[in-house]
């Protein structure tokens, strides 16, 4: 089992939070449409470009935006091979 740091950074929490406000935004546009009358229908209202292609475009990017939040790795800073060879031979005269 490798011993691997699988923890979430500020920047990756960041990313969550901005793809959870635009799912909620996808879902804001979302809402709407009824009508307090049963026996009459909107349809103009209903199926309008907002609520038909702009919402769920929204919602879906959101949701990949919280993915890539979750997947994306921290950057690894490796010591260039100077600084690596030095601290061998620096290690080894001791």
């Amino acid at each position: 089992m490798s011993n691997s740091n699988i923890t979430l950074t500020k920047t990756n929490y960041s990313i969550i939070i901005l793809g959870c406000i635009i799912v909620v935004i996808g879902f804001i546009l979302m809402s709407g449409g009824g009508s307090d009358n049963p026996a009459v229908f909107n349809e103009e209202e209903l199926f309008s470009f907002r609520r038909i292609t702009l919402a769920p475009f929204f919602t879906v990017i959101g949701y990949m935006v919280v993915l890539f939040g979750v997947l994306k790795r921290a950057k690894i800073s490796t010591p260039s091979s100077e600084q690596s060879i030095k601290e061998v031979e620096g290690s080894l005269k001791k």
